[in-house]
C-alpha cells in the first residue's frame, strides 16, 4: 500500500487516499495526464488556483533500484498553455517513497507564503516560509536544512518561481543537499510560485516495504550487473552527458550562435571544449569529480562536480543541455564561463534550456554579442532582481523573440527548443514536433539514429516507439539514460514491478502504459486548443540551410501527425 496526499492549500485540508498494486505502478507522467484530464485542467488559467500541482514518484521510488527514483511534477504549463510533466533527480521521490507515499496533488493556493512540512511519522505542517522568501536557492536551502536536519529532502520555489517567471522550475536537493536537480521545463515554478508554496520538505526514513522484498532486492543486483555491462552506460559514467556535445558537434547538429550554426568548432583543426573529452579532462586534472549520482542508489552516475582552476567547486552539475543551450548557443566557448552561469541558474531556480535560448535570441536581437559570458550574467542579475526587464525576460523565447521583433525564434509551443537542430538530428526534432510537452528533447531522443535516406514516416515511426518508451519510463520514475539496459529488457522490469506491488502484468504492459501515456497528452492539448499549427518548426528551419551540413528541415507536422496517430490507434486496437 501507498498513500496518495490530496492537499488543500486554501483551507490546509489533507485527504488521504490508499494506492494498492496497479495503482501505484500507474505513476509519474502517466498519472498526471490522467489526472489532468480528469480534472478539466486543459481549460484552466495555468497561474490560477484552479491549475493542479502534481507531485509523483515511482513505485521503486525509496528504494536503492538504479535510477529509478525520479520524481514527475505536473500542471497546466503556463508557459505553453498545454500539459506538462517535468522530470528531476535528486532525493524527493527517494523521500516520498521512504514515508510510502506515491505522490501529492497541491490544489488552489495559499493566502500567504507556506512551507509544507511532512513528518516521517504522518504528520503533515504547514509553517512560516517568511525567512526563505526572496532568497536564492542556495541560501534558502541552507537555512531550510539549518531548521529541518539534513536527514531530510527539500523541494524549493525560487526567486524566479515567486513572481511567476515562466522560466521557473521547481528545485530538488541533490545526495549532498545541494539544491540543483530542477524539474525545470514548461514553469511549473511559476505555478508552485502562485500557489505560495515556497517548500515542500520530506523527512527521509528507511527503505519502505514491497511485496516480495527479498525478490526485488534480488532484482537490484542483476540490474546493477547488466548495468556494468553495458558499453553505452560505461560511457556515460566516464564522460558523462557532456559526451553528447562531441557527437552533436562532429555532426553539424549542435545549436550554435541561435541556431545560425550546427558546428561551433571544426574538430580536426582545434579542440572543442564544451564536450565530454575535454570538460573530464580537465576536471580531473583540477580535483573535480567527473562522476556523480543525482539521486540515492543510481549506479549510472553520469552527473558530475565541477571544478574551478584551484580546485574550487563551481557547479554540479555541468551537462550537455546546458553546454549546449547556455554554452554554444550562446557563442561561448569555455566551459568555465558556462559553469559559472550555470551556477547563478541553478540559484535562481531556472531552466538553462530556456534561459539559454532566451539569451540567445536577445543576442540575436543586438541586445548583446555572441560569447559574452557578461552580458549573459546581466541578464540573469536582471531577472534575480524582476527588474522590469528581468520580467520580460523571465517569460521566456517565445515572448521575449514576439517583444523584441526577432525572426529567428527557435521554439515549439512556446517552449525553447533543446540542444538538438533538428535539420540534422532529424527523430528527435519530430519527437520536439509531435509532443504535447512543446520542445522537450526527453520525450522521444535518440540523436545518433541514421536519419539519411529515409522518410518522414520512416522517422515518424522511430520517433513514436522511442516516445513511447520514454513515456512509460516517465510513468516509472526511470532515467531514460538506462534505456541502453531497460529498452532491452522489458520482461525482467515487468516482473520487477510484479515483485514490488503484488501485481501479474505482462509484458505487454510496458508499451501500453507509454500509448496510454501520449493518448492522454495528445487528448489534453486537443482540449486546450492545440492543432497541427502548434506542432510545426519554425519557419528558418525550412528556409535556412544548416553549415556544416547544408541541410533544411524536410518533415511537416501535418503529415508527421497523420502518421503518428495512426500509429497510436493501431497500437491502442
Amino acid at each position: 500500500m501507498r498513500k496518495y496526499l490530496h492537499i488543500d492549500l486554501g483551507d490546509r485540508s489533507i485527504e488521504t487516499e490508499e494506492l494498492h498494486g496497479e495503482a501505484i505502478v500507474r505513476a509519474g507522467r502517466h498519472l498526471i495526464a490522467r489526472t489532468l484530464l480528469e480534472k478539466g485542467a486543459a481549460r484552466v488559467d495555468p497561474l490560477s488556483p484552479e491549475n493542479p500541482l502534481i507531485f509523483s514518484a515511482g513505485p521503486f521510488a525509496g528504494s536503492n533500484f538504479s535510477n529509478a527514483n525520479r520524481l514527475s511534477i505536473g500542471c497546466k504549463s503556463p508557459l505553453t498553455g498545454g500539459v506538462k510533466e517535468a522530470n528531476s533527480g535528486g532525493t524527493f521521490a527517494f523521500a516520498l517513497g521512504q514515508l510510502e507515499i506515491a505522490g501529492l496533488n497541491l490544489y488552489g493556493a495559499s493566502d500567504e507564503w507556506t512551507v509544507i512540512y511532512i513528518h516521517k511519522d504522518g504528520e503533515i505542517t504547514f509553517e512560516d516560509a517568511e525567512p526563505y522568501v526572496g532568497k536564492g536557492n542556495i541560501e534558502a536551502a541552507k537555512l531550510l536544512l539549518e531548521k529541518y536536519g539534513d536527514k531530510v529532502s527539500v523541494g524549493l520555489c525560487g526567486p524566479v518561481g515567486e513572481y511567476m517567471g515562466l522560466i521557473a522550475g521547481i528545485s530538488f536537493t541533490d545526495p549532498e543537499g545541494r539544491p540543483v536537480r530542477i524539474a525545470a521545463r514548461g514553469g511549473v515554478g511559476a505555478v508552485m510560485g502562485s500557489k505560495k508554496v515556497k517548500a515542500i520538505v520530506v523527512d527521509r526514513d528507511r527503505m519502505p516495504s514491497f511485496h516480495d522484498r527479498k525478490k526485488l532486492m534480488g532484482s537490484v543486483r542483476d540490474y546493477n550487473k547488466m548495468l556494468d555491462a553495458d558499453a553505452a552506460i560505461n560511457a556515460l559514467r566516464n564522460l558523462g552527458t557532456a559526451m553528447v556535445g562531441d557527437f552533436t558537434n562532429t555532426i553539424g547538429g549542435l545549436p550554435t550562435r541561435n541556431f545560425s550554426s550546427g558546428q561551433l568548432v571544426d574538430k580536426e583543426k582545434e579542440t572543442f571544449k564544451l564536450g565530454g573529452e575535454h570538460i573530464r579532462e580537465r576536471n580531473l586534472a583540477r580535483g573535480g569529480e567527473p562522476t556523480h549520482a543525482c539521486m540515492p542508489g543510481c549506479m549510472i552516475r553520469c552527473s558530475n562536480i565541477y571544478a574551478g582552476p584551484e580546485g574550487e567547486e563551481i557547479v554540479s552539475p555541468l551537462e550537455y543541455e546546458t553546454l549546449g543551450l547556455m554554452g554554444t548557443n550562446c557563442g561561448l566557448e569555455d566551459p568555465d564561463d558556462v559553469a559559472r552561469l550555470n551556477h547563478i541558474a541553478n540559484d535562481l531556480g531556472v531552466d538553462s534550456i530556456e534561459i539559454g535560448a532566451t539569451i540567445g535570441v536577445l543576442m540575436e536581437a543586438g541586445l548583446g554579442e555572441f560569447g559574452d559570458p557578461a552580458f549573459m550574467a546581466d541578464v540573469l542579475e536582471d531577472i534575480r532582481n524582476g527588474t522590469e526587464r528581468g520580467k520580460i525576460f523571465a517569460q521566456g523565447t517565445a515572448r521575449v523573440g514576439e517583444h523584441y521583433k526577432v525572426a529567428r525564434v527557435p521554439v515549439i509551443k512556446k517552449q525553447g527548443i533543446s540542444a538538438y537542430d533538428p535539420r540534422v538530428i532529424e527523430v528527435t526534432g519530430i519527437s520536439m514536433m509531435v509532443t504535447a510537452q512543446g520542445a522537450d528533447h526527453t520525450t522521444g531522443n535518440i540523436p545518433a539514429f541514421v536519419c539519411d535516406g529515409k522518410t518522414t514516416e520512416e522517422l515518424t515511426e522511430a520517433s513514436f516507439d522511442v516516445q513511447t518508451l520514454c513515456a512509460t519510463a516517465d510513468s516509472l520514475g526511470l532515467c531514460v539514460f538506462g534505456r541502453t539496459v531497460t529498452n532491452e529488457n522489458i520482461d525482467f522490469m515487468v516482473n520487477a514491478l510484479n515483485d514490488a506491488h503484488g501485481t501479474d502484468l505482462d509484458e505487454s504492459f510496458y508499451r501500453r502504459l507509454g500509448h496510454e501515456t501520449l493518448r492522454d497528452e495528445w487528448e489534453f492539448n486537443r482540449q486546450a486548443g492545440f492543432t497541427d499549427e502548434d506542432d510545426e518548426l519554425p519557419d528558418f528551419f525550412y528556409d535556412e540551410p544548416l553549415h556544416p551540413s547544408g541541410k533544411i528541415a524536410r518533415h511537416r507536422s501535418r503529415e508527421v501527425n497523420e502518421h503518428v496517430r495512426k500509429l497510436l490507434a493501431d497500437a491502442l486496437a
